[in-house]
């Protein structure tokens, strides 16, 4: 027997301070929480926004990731505000800018989100990411001799601006076709982002535009071999196949992911193998597991939660009857961390997953699959493997309370991470 959803006595704000500042011990406790009318779904609200529904053990999530009548938008005639709606407004955001905000890779349903994802899709397969490689694996080289000059007198280096981000900032911007002058204001905007800095968000906004329209017509009359060149010569034989707009949106979309989660990753990852110094190890002793090892990091974050997703119809899920239209959120950290799923889930174990089949969710499933993951995954790999090797000494320059956390919704990053090399 099933229960129509109802809401909860105490919902939970996903951005309030006591939830951001420790994700894996809220979700826990609403993953495990026992809630006869919810079953596995509690309440929540974010940022003043309308009730929506947390999904967070394995199964529900992935459920919700992959059934097609989850949608990325409310159904049309929904009786629903979007939720969207209310933390936009909650950050005081320019009306112009709120649509700009969308991702549109994600945010697109049926046959909108397949006619975009055809078009950036093959400058992401594997076969083109492995070719990368030689390049990941130069720019590398170069950071950590970088990093060599500047601790060589025993000075800390810290390796969130040093390494973590020039790395995947510079590989999603060659592979896009961001000019080197214009990567500065990518950088402003993704750390305003990264920090859900009000006031500074809606100024680095409208420059990445304007950036992105000058970018645009550059390759209408000097091509080169990126994707802003591939996207406006796809539009060039048919207008229809993408607009500027669109364009612009699938730049944010792909610079944006491309390099803020791979930064927050190789950060998180450092810190996490600091701290697990038998799985450190044991991957110096076999560097063939770097591969599975960076699956299992992913697994333990940075992303902790997705966009919602709004049924189409009334929905059975965790025992209870989610009504059309009700957002629905994936808590990715909470499928990631159930006990139900992975055994000793809050333990870094570095073969836990294989290649193949890695079961963590936080690149998404279905046909929202983060299309750069083939990407993240080798930057991860190449940065953290020859961070390692370069540095076997590595250790923390400071106590490791003192190391400054980033307190931003949906991620879990350090501000910094002061590292001594030897």
């Amino acid at each position: 027997m099933t229960a129509t959803a109802r809401p909860s006595a105490e919902p939970v704000d996903l951005f309030s301070p006591e939830v951001v500042a420790d994700p894996f011990g809220w979700y826990a406790r609403l993953r495990e929480e026992p809630l006869p009318h919810t079953g596995t779904l509690n309440i929540g609200t974010m940022m003043g926004g309308p009730d929506m529904w947390l999904a967070t053990r394995y199964e529900d999530v992935l459920t919700v990731l992959t059934d097609p009548r989850f949608l990325t938008n409310p159904p049309a005639d929904s009786p629903l505000a979007d939720i969207r709606d209310g933390v936009f407004k909650a950050m005081n955001f320019p009306e112009d800018l709120i649509p700009w905000m969308a991702n549109k890779l994600n945010t697109a349903d049926g046959e909108d989100h397949t006619r975009l994802r055809k078009l950036v899709s093959y400058a992401l397969t594997a076969r083109r990411v492995n070719a990368l490689r030689p390049r990941v694996e130069k720019i590398t080289e170069d950071l950590l001799d970088k990093m060599a000059e500047q601790g060589k007198d025993g000075s800390p280096v810290d390796i969130v601006e040093e390494f973590c981000f020039p790395l995947p900032v510079t590989v999603i911007c060659e592979l896009v076709g961001i000019d080197e002058a214009d990567r500065a204001a990518w950088h402003a905007w993704g750390n305003a982002m990264a920090t859900m800095d009000g006031p500074s968000i809606p100024p680095a906004l409208r420059t990445c535009i304007a950036l992105s329209r000058e970018l645009m017509a550059r390759r209408r009359v000097e091509p080169k071999d990126d994707l802003v060149t591939a996207l406006v010569q796809a539009q060039a034989e048919d207008p229809a196949r993408v607009s500027d707009d669109e364009i612009v949106g699938i730049l944010f979309s792909l610079v944006t992911a491309g390099h803020q989660t791979t930064t927050y990753l190789i950060g998180n990852s450092v810190l996490f193998l600091l701290e697990h110094p038998d799985q450190l190890a044991r991957l110096k002793a076999e560097p063939a597991l770097w591969a599975q090892a960076v699956r299992e990091l992913q697994r333990l974050g940075p992303l902790q939660f997705t966009q919602a997703r709004f049924p189409s119809e009334d929905v059975e899920l965790g025992g209870v009857t989610i009504p059309r239209g009700t957002p629905v959120a994936p808590l990715l950290l909470a499928a990631n961390t159930d006990p139900r799923k992975f055994a000793e889930p809050d333990k870094l174990i570095v073969d836990r997953l294989s290649v193949a089949n890695e079961m963590h969710l936080s690149f998404g499933k279905g046909i929202h699959r983060c299309l750069g993951q083939h990407l993240a995954y080798q930057e991860a790999e190449v940065a953290l493997h020859g961070l390692f090797t370069r540095f076997p000494d590595l250790a923390l320059a400071v106590p490791r309370e003192e190391i400054p956390w980033i307190l931003r919704p949906a991620f879990t990053r350090t501000k910094t991470l002061p590292l001594k090399l030897a």
